[in-house]
């Protein structure tokens, strides 16, 4: 097992780091919300190189469980449908799964319903519970291969960054929640007057979750976590895109005794599955990650159904700000993570590099060379850095927003196109000389396109990075601790990362500001999402003390 300790530094980059040619990856919607072949690994060299997308491994994992997850069973749909699920690599269909309507929902809750009610989950003493997500979190770490395995065949990130970061990380999480099951009380609180007064943390009930595609597991962890930990019951939509890692790990979870109808996974669409369970008059709580778009349609059918309350972790367009006096090999390589990691399908991707005029040229050629040099591949073959996009759908936007920044005279600097002629691969793009009111500047591209800004000084840059209706992260990059502290308080964001970018330990909290979210996920304050405080007030005859 890999120490506790190492694992804030699993999904990061920092300033510290070598430059040299450290090319390992590091670690992270209601409407669209491990094998080896008999030559074993094999390297790629350029993402120029079509045969690296053309010859793909077969992964010789069995996709064993395609059903909703149901009070412990698994079942086919109501409907008897099924949707395909797809290879990102070719577009081929890998497996048909369960369709979930509102029928399917219905029926997910119910069983959520009953289990809080009724059943062992939330009478259970709370040492009990941290035993079940041990036991689940040592299942999972010797399912990882696995596990691993089957996400890159279904998103198509690397097999490298799954095994090495993603599932590291996964496990963290569940000892992390375990470790707070146990830990969560109410106060004493002194009054005026002769009464006793105390606080319960009471767990809210069932919890409504929808995870997106880009990190089914560690989303899947996130979201399922803190709202065990509590007490609470689930039913939780996967995207249509990725539904199958979360059923092995749903049935691992049975494996380690946890009582039917806690976890409930219904597989299915936005329009149908997603929002029955977001209008559910039954659900009592729902935590949505997904597109900002997506996330006003989620709260607006809680908010027209029962009220409930919603935590959002919604889009970015997250500033990566390099001063003069960074380290400028450094900072491209920092830049260059922090765009491209996963493919580009990072909400808080360092998607606006602001590059301080004196140090710009070179930070572009060298930003330039960097990209020229990543490999994308086959995400199953070693050392492959960059996998295909999703699905057709986000293919094909990613390439309007590299033909909008044309079209708006930024400079092409490398890239542009699709590479192979099969699957959704997409060659590392950078964009050179992009202004502020481009639409490449603006949007949140969720792909493997760089745009790198000019700024003359820190009141210009700090004014525009939080020119944006995003505030989910952003990174600073300087020697100076003085222009740290100063940026650290003045960027409107959830997350300031200085000097590293993408650090995701499981006590961080991460969340947005404006329209990148609402509430926090991970650490202490995720707790309180699946937590209802009641005070509870009892007179004092003749008290020795108040």
């Amino acid at each position: 097992m890999m120490a506790a300790r190492r694992l804030s530094s699993l999904l990061s980059r920092s300033l510290s780091s070598s430059s040299s040619s450290s090319h390992s990856s590091g670690a992270a919607s209601l409407l669209h919300s491990l094998g080896r072949n008999s030559g074993g690994w094999r390297n790629i060299n350029r993402f120029s190189t079509a045969a690296a997308v053309e010859d793909l491994i077969t992964p010789q994992v069995p996709i064993r469980y395609t059903q909703h997850l149901i009070n412990g069973q698994f079942v086919d749909a109501a409907s008897g449908k099924t949707f395909p699920a797809y290879d990102p690599r070719s577009g081929e269909v890998i497996a048909n799964v369960a369709e979930g309507d509102v029928e399917d929902i219905n029926r997910a809750v119910s069983a959520a319903r009953k289990a809080f009610d009724e059943g062992p989950w939330p009478k259970m003493t709370a040492y009990e519970r941290s035993r079940i997500l041990l036991r689940f979190a040592d299942l999972v770490e010797k399912h990882s291969d696995e596990l691993a395995a089957l996400e890159t065949w279904n998103n198509g990130k690397p097999f490298e960054q799954a095994a090495k970061s993603e599932l590291p990380l996964f496990v963290r999480l569940f000892h992390y929640y375990a470790g707070w099951a146990d830990k969560i009380h109410g106060l004493t609180v002194p009054a005026d007057g002769d009464y006793h007064v105390q606080t319960l943390h009471e767990p809210v009930g069932v919890a409504g979750q929808i995870i997106p595609w880009n990190f089914p597991l560690i989303m899947f962890a996130w979201k399922v976590g803190p709202a065990l930990a509590c007490g609470n019951t689930i039913v939780l939509k996967t995207a249509e895109q990725t539904p199958l890692t979360a059923l092995l790990v749903a049935k691992l979870f049975h494996e380690a005794g946890l009582p039917e109808g806690v976890l409930n996974i219904v597989s299915g669409y936005g329009p149908t599955a997603g929002a029955a369970l977001a209008s559910h008059m039954d659900v009592d709580k729902l935590a949505f990650t997904g597109s900002t778009d997506t996330g006003k349609i989620v709260l607006e059918l809680a908010a027209r159904s029962n009220l409930k309350p919603v935590t959002l972790e919604l889009g970015g367009k997250s500033p990566f700000i390099v001063f003069e006096d960074a380290d400028v090999d450094k900072a491209v390589e920092l830049a260059h993570f922090a765009l491209f990691f996963n493919q580009g399908q990072c909400c808080c991707a360092g998607s606006r590099t602001f590059v301080h005029e004196r140090v710009y040229d070179e930070f572009l050629e060298k930003s330039k060379k960097r990209a020229l040099r990543r490999v994308v591949g086959d995400p199953f073959k070693k050392g492959v850095e960059q996998g295909p996009q999703i699905d057709g759908e986000q293919f094909e936007k990613v390439l309007r927003y590299i033909k909008s920044g044309i079209e708006s005279n930024a400079t092409l600097e490398c890239g542009g196109n699709r590479l192979g002629s099969k699957g959704f691969f997409i060659q590392p793009t950078v964009f050179s000389n992009v202004q502020d009111d481009m639409v490449i500047a603006q949007d949140e591209i969720f792909g493997p396109v760089q745009s790198i800004l000019k700024f003359k000084d820190i009141d210009e840059v700090i004014e525009r990075a939080n020119r944006t209706r995003y505030g989910l992260a952003a990174g600073v990059f300087t020697k100076n601790v003085d222009t740290a502290n100063r940026l650290m308080r003045a960027l409107r964001a959830g997350t300031v990362w200085i000097n590293c970018f993408d650090v995701f330990d499981a006590a961080i909290p991460f969340g947005g500001y404006k329209m990148s979210g609402i509430g926090r996920e991970k650490g202490i304050y995720s707790l309180h999402n699946y937590l209802q405080v009641k005070a509870v007030v009892t007179p004092l005859k003749n008290p020795a003390w108040i």
